[in-house]
């Protein structure tokens, strides 16, 4: 378990497929077996490369924040430190890591403890060592991610910022004071794929993290130092030699002109859908995700309204949808569900149909402090007071393989041939539809960023590489990174997924040479 805004904190959603009621970060015995499993593996790779045997592996980390997990499991944090110290013995420093104040349920005896916080007063973070020395009297004091920045979520109002001076200053008086300090990011990167994680916060339980991950820290996501870097290097030489290295150059940028994206399926056609879904089940009430042994993308959860709803409008309500549920009768669509925001229901006209669809999409499970975040829907269906039996579910994983299998020339043929998605170029089209343009670099390739401000909501593949979720209508993340090592002078090949906007057949796709962040 890692937390750092990752999907479930980094630990793969097939434990909780492979066992539901799974207990993670406890005692509990399947948890345990397959840590003890995935340790045989993992330490075999990492063994040669600890500090005691001449590698640079310093520190090994037992567990993480656990002091703000509910479980409070000393017998599983006994259990990990031996488990851990079996492998790595006494060639690198056991150590865990906890906020300030949190050691009750954190520390492990035996094992080095470590706190984690960002820029503050001199008084503030001369009390939290004080507090630790009550549980740790003695030992090297650590800061093990000491925040520049900050994460951000989708419907924030702008990219989370923290002052560069309070950074510096708050690092300068650590290092004076003989302080070990781990920059939690020094560099954050991208979420790409389906990766990003989200929060148990906000009205709804939840808030998702956006695909960036630059943290506002001093290396910018595309791997630029920005004028935090430059302020905290001259802080550092201050109390460390200089090295005898050169300093990193901002990676040249590119804008791309026009991109035609043009229509060569939906989602809620039957033929198209076909070549896209990794499991067709039917159920008399709707399965999870994990219940399909799906991690992310999309589940369609299809039934037909019973004859005997007469109301009009009648009233739909989904207990619990995870994370969120599109809409559609007869394939029209009707308006959005979602967990974040507490909108669980919504008045449908009887004139719109018999075939109810909900497209259900995982969002990124919580990665901090809930660790069972299932997800599709996770409750029962109602059309005013009647539950709605009988559905039929469609796990469309929105993986990179399949994807793939769908080439150009197959999007030709299907465009040709299948009237049922064939639109002329400016008309509009239903959420739900796939879109794929061709494009060129005429000059040198270099690193470049997805202009999505125009579009709704959904996903992008650049060569076969998801880039990421956009979702410009909430923001603050307006443009998606695309490094230059996924493109090539020619035919590079984008598929986008619209979820929610209608967009226009043929609608260009641009690129900038700047992040648009809010």
């Amino acid at each position: 378990y890692i937390c750092a805004e990752r999907d479930m904190g980094g630990f793969p959603s097939w434990l909780l497929y492979k066992y539901p009621g799974i207990l993670l970060r406890t005692n509990d015995n399947n948890y345990l077996r397959e840590v003890r499993s995935w340790y045989a593996a993992l330490f075999s790779r990492l063994t040669r490369f600890m500090y005691g045997q001449g590698g640079p592996i310093i520190l090994v980390q037992v567990e993480n924040e656990y002091g703000s997990y509910f479980a409070c499991d000393h017998k599983y944090l006994n259990w990990l430190r031996d488990e851990t110290a079996r492998y790595v013995k006494s060639d690198a420093v056991l150590f865990t890591n906890n906020g300030p104040g949190l050691e009750t349920c954190g520390a492990i005896e035996g094992v080095l403890s470590a706190l984690d916080f960002g820029p503050g007063t001199e008084d503030e973070i001369n009390g939290y060592w004080t507090g630790l020395r009550k549980t740790q009297p003695k030992g090297p004091l650590v800061n093990a991610e000491y925040y520049p920045g900050w994460l951000t979520h989708w419907q924030e109002a702008h990219m989370a910022h923290t002052d560069t001076k309070l950074v510096a200053d708050s690092l300068a008086f650590m290092l004076r004071n003989k302080v070990n300090v781990n920059i939690y990011m020094f560099f954050g990167g991208t979420n790409y794929g389906f990766t990003a994680g989200a929060n148990s916060a906000g009205s709804g339980g939840y808030v998702a993290d956006i695909t960036s991950y630059d943290y506002d820290a001093p290396l910018s996501e595309c791997g630029d130092p920005t004028e935090k870097y430059y302020t905290l290097r001259d802080t550092i030489l201050q109390y460390f030699p200089r090295p005898n290295v050169s300093l990193p150059l901002p990676t040249p940028k590119m804008k791309i002109d026009c991109v035609g994206l043009f229509t060569v399926g939906s989602l809620l056609d039957p033929v198209y859908r076909e070549k896209l879904t990794a499991i067709n089940v039917t159920s008399n009430r709707p399965l999870t995700f994990e219940a399909l042994n799906q991690a992310s993308g999309l589940v369609l959860y299809e039934t037909l309204i019973p004859d005997d709803i007469r109301t009009d409008p009648y009233k739909l309500t989904v207990e619990g949808i995870h994370d969120r549920g599109y809409v559609f009768v007869d394939k029209q669509f009707i308006g959005v569900l979602s967990r974040e925001n507490l909108v669980s229901s919504m008045p449908i006209g009887l004139d719109k149909g018999r075939t109810l669809s909900i497209m259900v999409e995982n969002q990124g499970r919580i990665n901090f402090g809930i660790a069972n975040d299932f997800k599709g829907i996770v409750g029962k269906v109602y059309i005013n007071m009647q539950e709605i039996l009988n559905w039929t579910m469609y796990g469309i994983p929105l993986d990179e393989s399949r994807l793939l299998k769908l080439s150009v020339l197959d999007h030709r043929k299907q465009v040709g041939q299948n009237r049922t998605i064939r639109y002329d170029q400016g008309d509009r089209v239903q959420p739900m539809a796939v879109f794929h343009g061709i494009f060129d670099v005429h000059n040198e390739l270099a690193d470049t960023y997805l202009d999505a401000h125009e579009f709704g909501k959904g996903v992008v593949f650049i060569n076969g590489v998801n880039i990421g979720r956009y979702w410009p209508l909430v923001g603050p993340q307006k443009t998606l990174y695309v490094s230059r090592h996924i493109l090539k002078p020619k035919d590079n090949y984008l598929i986008l997924i619209e979820y929610q906007k209608q967009l226009e057949n043929g609608q260009c796709m641009y690129f900038t040479d700047a992040p648009i962040f809010n």
